[in-house]
């Protein structure tokens, strides 16, 4: 079976190599797909250096993350869709994909799934340990019970029919697209959380603008969407 991971970028120059040599040392059969959205630092010179080990779509900038993950897909040859940040690790690739596509092996019914989202420890703060308690909880209630779809962008898996039902991400939501697409995917089929897929990240923004500024932005962008239908936020990689 084959594994698309799927990465979009615009400018990652801090972060994109770690991820991709962390991506590239599972031993599945698989494709990395980078995205990149107009970057202007040195995310596309570090991705040369990759040559064909790695798959590159260097494209002019989009609208939203949603368009980005989009493009990817459409190029994707595999079975089963991983999408994920450009800052986003996991401690042992190999035990963790290997899981998740036993998770599909053992459940036919189940078309994509999610797991814990983790701040890398050497960054990890008190607010960052309460703000993911709560948003790990949230999500597995919702995935898990209430079977109405909840995930983080940070870490996606599917089957590729489920995302060719779904057409892809909203391209028209700026923010916010990836709980849309669980939401969406959990009407079709079954959406699930588990903990010990966890996956790591630098909580960047968060550090940046602190979480009760970002969470405000969170929001007001959910209420937004559920209201009119489109996000509040103009461009994407503020939150991410």
């Amino acid at each position: 079976m084959k594994l698309s991971i799927i990465v979009p970028t615009r400018n990652e120059e801090k972060y994109i190599e770690k991820t991709l040599d962390c991506y590239l040392s599972i031993n599945l059969d698989k494709e990395i797909i980078v995205t990149d959205d107009g970057s202007t630092d040195k995310t596309l010179e570090i991705l040369k250096k990759y040559g064909d080990k790695i798959k590159v779509l260097d494209h002019e900038k989009t609208k939203s993350i949603a368009a980005n993950r989009n493009i990817g897909a459409r190029e994707a040859k595999g079975e089963f869709f991983a999408f994920l940040d450009a800052s986003t690790f996991v401690k042992d690739p190999n035990d963790f994909f290997n899981k998740a596509i036993s998770m599909f092996e053992q459940d036919k019914d189940l078309i994509a799934l999610t797991g814990k989202l983790s701040v890398v420890p050497e960054l990890e703060t008190f607010g960052d340990k309460l703000v993911h308690f709560f948003f790990n909880l949230v999500i597995m209630i919702r995935d898990n019970y209430l079977g109405s779809g909840e995930a983080s962008g940070k870490f996606q898996m599917m089957k590729r029919g489920a995302f060719e039902k779904m057409v892809g991400f909203n391209e028209d939501l700026i923010a916010g697209e990836d709980s849309n697409m669980f939401y969406r995917l959990s009407k079709i089929g079954k959406v699930r959380y588990f903990s010990f897929l966890e996956v790591f990240h630098t909580s960047r923004r968060s550090h940046t603008i602190g979480w009760p500024r970002l969470l405000l932005m969170w929001m007001i962008n959910i209420f937004w969407i559920n209201i009119f239908g489109k996000s509040k936020l103009k461009e994407w990689s503020i939150i991410r």
